[in-house]
């Protein structure tokens, strides 16, 4: 089986290895014997459409499409994840989403909309990018026509960027998704601790 794991980071300079090989994820899924690919994603992408076909290039290219593919994403990667579900239909079998980046809480998006600007996202850019649903890539209409099954790992502890109320919201509105258990994200030193029981969690229900 393989993973294809999608890193977080929005208009920021965060690639794969950051985010998953210095995390031991990489690692620690190929010990579970998957093939795992993580390139990086556009680093300013102008939308998620964008975002979605930059990682469809990649899995073709690797063969790895289809319903043994799972798509492991994390924060933002979360948005670019599942714009390619939606965008390329098929492509995968399973979405894990890892602590949920939303920016639906008005000052939260007031802070991205200004630090993007200061990075040179235009207005059109800014709007594409932040989007008006629980995730910034889709509205939660299309979320609800989303019939993957999908984990979702919430942030523990929640913060503004990944808050409960977006883990809520996901399993609210995606037909078949179910809460995996909640620990703090990939990058942040405390997760090392959470490593194991982590990519345990994802293992069993990629593989159940």
């Amino acid at each position: 089986m393989s993973v294809l794991l999608v890193h977080g980071g929005l208009w920021e300079d965060i690639g794969a290895d950051w985010f998953w090989r210095r995390t031991g994820v990489i690692d620690g899924l190929e010990r579970r014997g998957f093939a795992v690919t993580a390139p990086d994603r556009l680093r300013r992408a102008p939308d998620w459409a964008a975002e979605a076909a930059h990682l469809a290039a990649a899995v073709r290219a690797g063969g790895l499409a289809g319903p043994s593919l799972t798509v492991l994403a994390g924060s933002f990667g979360c948005a670019a994840a599942v714009r390619l579900a939606l965008d390329f239909p098929g492509l995968a079998g399973r979405l894990v989403l890892a602590w949920p980046a939303s920016i639906a809480d008005q000052f939260t998006a007031i802070r991205f909309r200004a630090g993007l600007s200061r990075l040179g996202a235009k207005g059109k850019t800014l709007d594409a990018l932040l989007g008006t649903g629980t995730l910034p890539s889709a509205s939660d209409a299309e979320l609800r026509s989303l019939g993957l099954p999908a984990g979702i790992v919430p942030a523990v502890p929640p913060t503004p960027l990944h808050p409960r109320s977006a883990v809520d919201t996901l399993l609210r509105v995606l037909p078949a998704a179910v809460e995996l258990p909640g620990c703090p994200e990939a990058p942040r030193p405390e997760f090392a601790a959470h490593l194991d029981a982590f990519l345990d969690s994802v293992t069993a229900f990629i593989s159940p």
